[in-house]
C-alpha cells in the first residue's frame, strides 16, 4: 500500500523559507511522477512542482519558479519542496502525490498524501 507523508509545514514570516518534506513507501517508484499540489479552501488545487523518480524532468510552476524548488533523494525515498522568499499568498495546504506519467496537471491517477500547512504571515 502506498503511503504519502508530508511534513516540514509551519507558521513563518513573509520572506522566510521552509523546506517541505514527502516521505514515499509501499511500492517501487522509480517510474512515477512525483508532484507538489497546494490548496486553498474554496478554490482548486493547483500543481506547484513535480519530478519524476529519475530526476531527468521537472517543472516548477511559473507563479513561484524563482522561489521553489523540487528535488528528490532516492536514497531515502524522500520529495523536498524548498520554498523561499515565501508570500502571505503562498499559504495553502501543500499535498505530495505520485503518479505514473509525467504531467502538470491534477488530471489522472495519483496517490495522494494527507497534506501540511503553509501559513504564512504578512
Amino acid at each position: 500500500q502506498v503511503h504519502l507523508v508530508e511534513s516540514g509545514g509551519g507558521l513563518v514570516q513573509a520572506g522566510g523559507s521552509l523546506r517541505l518534506s514527502c516521505a514515499a513507501s509501499g511500492r517501487n517508484f522509480s517510474t512515477y511522477t512525483m508532484k507538489w499540489f497546494r490548496q486553498v479552501p474554496g478554490k482548486d488545487r493547483d500543481v506547484v512542482a513535480a519530478i519524476t523518480w529519475s530526476g531527468a524532468n521537472t517543472y516548477v510552476a511559473d507563479s513561484v519558479k524563482d522561489r521553489f524548488t523540487i528535488s528528490r533523494d532516492t536514497a531515502k525515498n524522500t520529495v523536498y519542496l524548498q520554498m523561499n522568499s515565501l508570500k502571505p499568498e503562498d499559504t495553502a495546504t501543500y499535498y505530495c502525490t505520485a503518479t505514473p506519467t509525467f504531467s502538470t496537471t491534477v488530471a489522472g491517477f495519483h496517490y495522494w498524501g494527507p497534506g501540511t500547512q503553509v501559513t504564512v504571515s504578512s
